[in-house]
């Protein structure tokens, strides 16, 4: 059909079994812009065509976890249902929702972290908020969100000292990408900022508002 996306080139995965009960199809060691769209389109594929006797699917950066019942799922069947959906052109994905986040640009780590790019406050604030990143996943913690990929230019280290404790809402920055908390929790990370915008409400089916694909714009807190 005129204007449908072409397919897109993934890495070559590899399904591995975690213990009796889980298998992991992992795309890549480290993370790629590549293999992460992989782990995207694999947990979509499985979401609108699942596996009988798959229990939970579950995204990472780089690779997706299947758990199942092992006295009711046979892993070699579910291996192999696997290989049949990854073996299917997967289309480009064209249904991601688009968000806009505004970041109060207030973190302790601000000024350290631009400084350690070769670049003023404000500069750095104008990079970080150039063009709109993707989710790249949700988890670790509840309503934890990584976003990114950023350019090269953009890409620091985590801290050499962990923090105890951020509070929720705070925009976080390291490795190439941003993250934003949901609950307060201890981190590594970079502090740049913090943010009213809310992605985990256990109100809501779902309770997190981003999903793995989604496009955000980081703006400037008004």
């Amino acid at each position: 059909m005129a204007g449908s996306p072409e397919p897109e080139s993934y890495p070559t995965p590899t399904i591995l079994p975690l213990g009796d009960s889980a298998i992991l199809v992992r795309f890549g060691t480290t993370l790629t812009d590549s293999a992460n769209r992989a782990a995207i389109a694999l947990s979509d594929t499985l979401r609108d065509a699942p596996i009988a006797g798959v229990a939970e699917v579950m995204p990472n950066l780089v690779s997706v976890l299947l758990r199942y019942d092992p006295f009711h799922a046979d892993p070699s069947v579910i291996a192999g249902e696997l290989r049949l959906r990854l073996g299917k052109p997967t289309r480009a994905m064209t249904e991601a929702k688009h968000w806009h986040v505004p970041v109060t640009f207030d973190g302790p780590d601000l000024s350290e972290v631009a400084e350690a790019l070769n670049l003023t406050v404000g500069d750095f604030i104008a990079q970080h908020n150039k063009s709109p990143i993707r989710v790249l996943a949700t988890g670790f913690a509840p309503g934890f969100v990584y976003c990114g990929l950023h350019p090269q230019a953009l890409v620091l280290p985590r801290r050499p000292t962990v923090r105890p404790s951020v509070p929720a809402g705070s925009v976080l920055f390291s490795a190439g990408q941003t993250a934003i908390t949901s609950t307060e929790m201890p981190t590594g990370w970079h502090v740049i900022g913090h943010t009213s915008f809310s992605n985990f409400d256990t109100d809501r089916d779902p309770p997190t508002r981003l999903s793995a694909g989604d496009r955000v714009v980081f703006e400037v807190a008004t």
